[in-house]
């Protein structure tokens, strides 16, 4: 019973930090060109980085700054930009197919961890309050929760019904949803806070 209540957790946390990555997968697996098997490894790897930086701080107690962390919504904010300027002109069908896989693996990786301040949040506690064999089973299941996340955004995008106006509409709305993201990244943990203060200060 104690190992299904950890597992139950587990599941309950990593479903309520990366209910939005399931909708930025939808839109990346909608791009036509894109190498889906980058895509998946760009997830899993940046979810790896979010462990092993919880693990960190639980393991030396650091406290981590959301503030700082959110700094990082400036990279999915970016990326955001760029395809949508890519729309705009045209550039993303010139673009080579090796190209545009090698940007997939990275631009999911990037947005990943740049989306990662609630993860940190929550597993660096979880992590800290936990011995090593639960630590184990806790990280077993976000692995097997990613490998989920995906599956579940590769069926909406294939759906008889629904891939249809996912694929056509997808590569219009992922840049959007990327660069709202950022910026609800940026907002939500201060990080805007921060970069206005330091503007302020190298102004004076």
């Amino acid at each position: 019973m104690a190992v299904l209540s950890l597992v139950a957790l587990s599941v309950v946390l990593f479903a309520s930090t990366n209910i939005d990555d399931l909708f930025i997968l939808v839109g990346f697996f909608s791009q036509a060109r894109s190498n889906r098997w980058r895509v998946v490894a760009g997830q899993i790897v940046g979810n790896a980085v979010l462990v092993a930086a919880s693990l960190v701080a639980a393991v030396v107690a650091a406290a981590i700054s959301a503030a700082y962390v959110g700094l990082l919504g400036s990279a999915p904010l970016a990326i955001g930009f760029k395809k949508l300027a890519d729309l705009w002109w045209g550039r993303a069908r010139q673009e080579s197919e090796p190209s545009r896989g090698a940007a997939s693996f990275l631009t999911v990786a990037a947005v990943t961890i740049a989306n990662g301040g609630d993860n940190l949040g929550a597993y660096a506690p979880l992590f800290a309050t936990q011995a090593s064999s639960a630590r184990a089973v806790s990280i077993g299941v976000f692995a097997a929760m990613t490998l989920l996340w995906c599956s579940g955004a590769l069926f909406l995008v294939d759906h008889p019904t629904l891939g249809a106006p996912i694929r056509r509409y997808g590569r219009i709305v992922l840049p959007l949803a990327l660069m709202a993201l950022g910026i609800r990244i940026l907002y939500s943990s201060g990080a805007a806070d921060l970069l206005i203060a330091l503007a302020t200060r190298l102004a004076a």
